[in-house]
C-alpha cells in the first residue's frame, strides 16, 4: 500500500462494506456487498475520510457490489459535492449494467459517468 500523504489522515479501518487505499494519484474505496439504509453509514465513513482536503481526486470502484440503494446514491452525492468544495473530484468506476440503469433512473449518469476500470488497468476480456 502506497503511504497516505503527510498531510492527511490515515483512511478508516476496512469494514463490511468498504476499504481505502491509493492508486497512484488515486484514492480508491472500494465497494463491496451490499449498500442500502442499513449499510450506507460504512461506506459513507470511508469517502467521507477520502475526500477530506487538500485536492481530493478519489475513485469509489462498486464493481463488487452486489446491490445498491439510493442510500448509496445519496452517500455518493455528498461525498462528490464535498471534493469538489475541496478542489477535487470523485469518480466512480462500474462496468455494472444494473449500476448505469440505477445512475440513469436517477438522473445521475451525466454526474457520475462511470469508468469500466481504474486508470492504468486493463479490463477483463471476459
Amino acid at each position: 500500500m502506497t503511504p497516505q500523504p503527510p498531510d492527511r489522515d490515515p483512511p478508516p479501518a476496512p469494514n463490511a462494506c468498504a476499504r481505502t487505499r491509493t492508486s497512484g494519484p488515486f484514492t480508491v474505496v472500494e465497494v463491496t456487498g451490499e449498500v442500502d439504509i442499513a449499510t450506507a453509514d460504512l461506506v459513507a465513513e470511508h469517502l467521507t475520510a477520502a475526500v477530506s482536503p487538500p485536492l481530493p481526486d478519489v475513485l469509489v470502484d462498486l464493481r463488487p457490489v452486489a446491490f445498491l440503494d439510493c442510500s448509496a446514491l445519496r452517500v455518493l452525492c455528498r461525498a462528490e459535492a464535498r471534493a469538489a468544495e475541496h478542489g477535487g473530484r470523485l469518480r466512480i468506476v462500474s462496468d455494472d449494467p444494473r449500476v448505469h440503469r440505477l445512475l440513469r433512473a436517477a438522473g445521475l449518469l451525466g454526474r457520475f459517468p462511470p469508468l469500466p476500470a481504474l486508470p492504468g488497468q486493463r479490463r477483463d476480456s471476459t
